[in-house]
């Protein structure tokens, strides 16, 4: 049983060679988390989350913000105090030993698998979208997986295939040109949000957002649950990928200092742009005009306020910001599988760094090729939900981690340290909870069954070949 738990120690990591390439600077990291974090939540979500709580969406993604905010915190002590790939299976692994590690390194496999997946669906929609706005169209029963829309035949969804080989491919070809590519794109989606609030905040009608919060914190409407609490328990899904900002570490110029900035700094932003379009949307529109529009909310304030010219700019920000989302999820999918491979929890097959390129070749390409069959043949339309509670539980052992870390390991040195240690962990966990306990229990008995699966690798593969085993 002791061996279930036995530990990293911080030196052994950070005396560990990599054979991966130092070249991400604090921008670059910044704009690694604002392309995982803004995408899906501003050109999909906001519809749902708008016919969950009503204008008060805005209070929901500040709630959802917080409890990021404060795990953040805890990731950027971490990230400072062990600075190796890995994220928070690393920091478990660090805190509670291995057999905790293996199932936060299997939940954030399924957090960076299906997130990337779910996301290549709605970018699949903008992007038909625009090739239709265009004269362009496809064959109706490659637009989307078999069952998705009641009514229409449909067996798989191309689009949304290719997009993630794309990505995985750049990927796989070098960390320089998965930095450019995400910056590139990062840039010219921020200019496009920009763009819209410009155009659209002098139309807002404030008694748009009477009532403000008409669904309460938490109640049930038409059978469902509502309100503020279910909301940001949806959005949370938006936030979700700044924790692979930690898995760049190995990547990282000077990542004890420049790791906790760009975590916290891409978090800071990302909230402030979300809470600006949430208000702007609904004060522009009834939010109970979303239904209409809920793939494409955004489609509702263009109509509204007869900037049909805005349409196509913001379909083209919407595809890119979605393309940052897939490329920063398979990224640190491609990360946590080769710390994991690199620790003998995984085959050496996922660890293999290509001598070419400095990545882990082979493993992305057989993840990305997984969630480009699971993008295209699967019907993801209740998959963000359990998306939401891997990350969560993983958000949850991270911050008690640094509780335990520091009454444990008071000598590591420790070049970020969390204020208000342990309140601030112990606020993180809270808020964690909270946002499980506002999921279906459809999504716990989903999770129950990928963790079983999790246990029978670990127990028939990694605890026989991890390194530590053979201590």
């Amino acid at each position: 049983m002791s061996g279930l738990f036995r530990k990293k120690d911080v030196n052994d990591l950070l005396a560990e060679a990599t054979p991966l390439t130092r070249t991400l600077k604090t921008m670059d990291l910044t704009f690694l988390g604002i392309g995982a974090i803004i995408g899906t939540g501003i050109f999909v979500l906001t519809g749902k989350g708008a016919l969950t709580a009503g204008p008060a969406l805005s209070v929901s993604f500040l709630l959802a913000a917080v409890c990021c905010g404060f795990t953040g915190l805890c990731y950027a002590e971490f990230a400072s105090m062990a600075p190796v790939a890995g994220s928070a299976y690393t920091y478990s692994y660090l805190a509670f030993g291995e057999i905790i590690a293996f199932i936060i390194g299997w939940d954030l496999i399924l957090e960076y698998a299906l997130g990337a997946a779910t996301v290549s669906v709605g970018w699949s929609g903008y992007f038909l979208n625009l090739l239709s706005e265009m004269g362009i169209h496809i064959p109706t029963v490659l637009t989307a997986a078999a069952g998705t829309t009641p009514g229409v035949t449909t067996y798989f969804n191309l689009p949304a295939f290719l997009i993630v080989l794309v990505i995985t491919w750049i990927i796989s070809v070098g960390i320089n040109q998965t930095k450019r590519v995400n910056d590139t794109m990062v840039i010219i989606k921020l200019a496009v949000i920009v763009l819209f609030i410009i155009c659209t905040v002098w139309f807002v009608k404030p008694h748009n957002w009477v009532p403000f919060s008409p669904y309460g914190f938490y109640s049930y409407h038409a059978g469902a649950k509502a309100g503020i609490l279910p909301a940001a328990s949806i959005v949370f899904f938006s936030f979700i990928g700044f924790d692979s900002v930690a898995s760049s570490a190995e990547e990282t110029i000077n990542p004890s200092k420049t790791l906790p900035r760009g975590i916290l700094l891409s978090l800071l932003i990302s909230t402030v742009l979300y809470i600006a379009m949430t208000l702007i949307m609904t004060g522009v529109v009834k939010y109970t005009v979303f239904t209409k529009y809920l793939n494409a909310p955004i489609l509702a304030v263009l109509h509204q306020t007869g900037q049909s010219w805005l349409a196509l700019i913001v379909s083209i920000g919407a595809i890119l910001g979605m393309t940052t989302v897939i490329l920063v999820q398979l990224y640190g999918q491609s990360r946590i599988c080769y710390s994991m491979s690199r620790d003998g929890l995984f085959p050496k097959f996922f660890g293999d760094v290509s001598p070419k390129y400095k990545t882990p070749f082979k493993g992305t390409w057989f993840f990305g090729i997984l969630t480009a069959i699971a993008g295209g043949f699967i019907n993801l339309n209740i998959l963000s939900e359990l998306v939401n509670i891997g990350t969560l539980t993983a958000f949850v052992l991270v911050s008690a981690g640094i509780m335990w870390m520091r009454k444990s390991h008071p000598e590591i040195h420790r070049g970020f340290r969390a204020p208000g240690v342990p309140f601030t962990p112990i606020i993180a966990v809270i808020f964690c909870i909270t946002l499980i306990i506002g999921l279906n229990w459809e999504t716990w008995l989903r999770f129950i069954v990928w963790f079983a699966i999790g246990m029978v690798l670990y127990f028939v593969y990694g605890r026989k070949h991890s390194i530590l085993n053979a201590k």
